[in-house]
């Protein structure tokens, strides 16, 4: 009997599985600056050197919105349509802000997720492994700041800091 439903459990798996490829795409997303947040519906995949040659991401068929987020730059917002059973690939070439100028402080985050996500006042600005170590931080105006470090897996660490000129301010 066990040898039964376990054929039959096989076979009902066997069939679903083409049936559940038919119904998504992947999705490649070449992006100029490599720096740049991926999003998918609201949700974030990480930076875009993230999908090198061989990272792709199942999206399910149809219509998506994909945002590309870097703080250097103008954020693009485009419809992505994701055909059923094949490669999607999206390419942008994003557009320059003007440079910021100093003073500038610096923000150092620690997380265990190397592109957790990190969050200033709400804002996308880049994943953690960029602004880590003591040759790296993400220099910004002197001023009070909310910080959120969003691991793939797992709580948010938040916290609220001031940022003054020339100093260093580290957050995990």
């Amino acid at each position: 009997m066990k040898t039964v439903l376990a054929l039959a459990y096989s076979l009902l798996l066997a069939l679903a599985l083409p049936l559940a490829a038919q119904q998504s795409g992947t999705l490649k997303v070449k992006v100029d600056p490599g720096r740049a947040g991926v999003f998918l519906d609201g949700k974030y995949l990480g930076p875009a050197s993230n999908f090198g040659m061989t990272r792709t991401y199942t999206v399910a068929a149809g219509e998506h919105e994909l945002k590309l987020v870097d703080p250097r730059y103008q954020e693009t917002v485009t419809k992505v349509t994701i055909a059923a059973g094949k490669k999607n690939v999206v390419t942008e070439k994003m557009t320059a802000l003007p440079v910021p100028k100093p003073p500038f402080g610096t923000i150092r985050t620690h997380s265990a997720d190397k592109y957790a996500a990190v969050y200033i006042n709400g804002k996308y600005y880049g994943h953690n492994d960029e602004f880590d170590n003591f040759a790296q931080g993400l220099l910004l105006p002197p001023g009070q700041y909310e910080v959120r470090i969003e691991p793939a897996s797992g709580a948010p660490a938040v916290k609220s800091v001031t940022v003054v000129a020339n100093q260093t301010v580290v957050v995990q």
